[in-house]
């Protein structure tokens, strides 16, 4: 989907959630969200890059598995109409649920 990642912070604080691109400049309670730039995946032909496709990686941390925050996040990508696959870990020294999404912007 065409979205610049100032639009995809802003669809992502209307979550109700912390935000913050990378990390957090001090402590926040989760449930919270950090997203970020991972790598590109570009169209290129003719060694020009017709197309800028930057994959993001969404990050739900929460201190319990959290479905209602999970199902919000995805709701959030389907109503933007980006789709995205999903990997879950547990984080044993911060005792949190990690969930990452990743996501392609296009133009982004």
């Amino acid at each position: 989907m065409t979205m610049t990642q100032a639009e995809l912070f802003q669809a992502l604080k209307s979550l109700g959630m912390p935000v913050a691109y990378g990390s957090f400049s001090s402590a926040v309670s989760p449930p919270f969200i950090t997203y970020q730039f991972a790598y590109s995946s570009d169209l290129i032909a003719d060694n020009i890059n017709y197309v800028e496709v930057s994959n993001f990686q969404i990050e739900l941390y929460t201190n319990k598995k959290d479905l209602a925050a999970e199902a919000a996040v995805q709701n959030k990508l389907k109503e933007l109409g980006l789709p995205y696959s999903k990997v879950e870990a547990w984080i044993e020294e911060e005792k949190l649920y990690q969930v990452i999404y990743e996501i392609k912007l296009i133009g982004g």
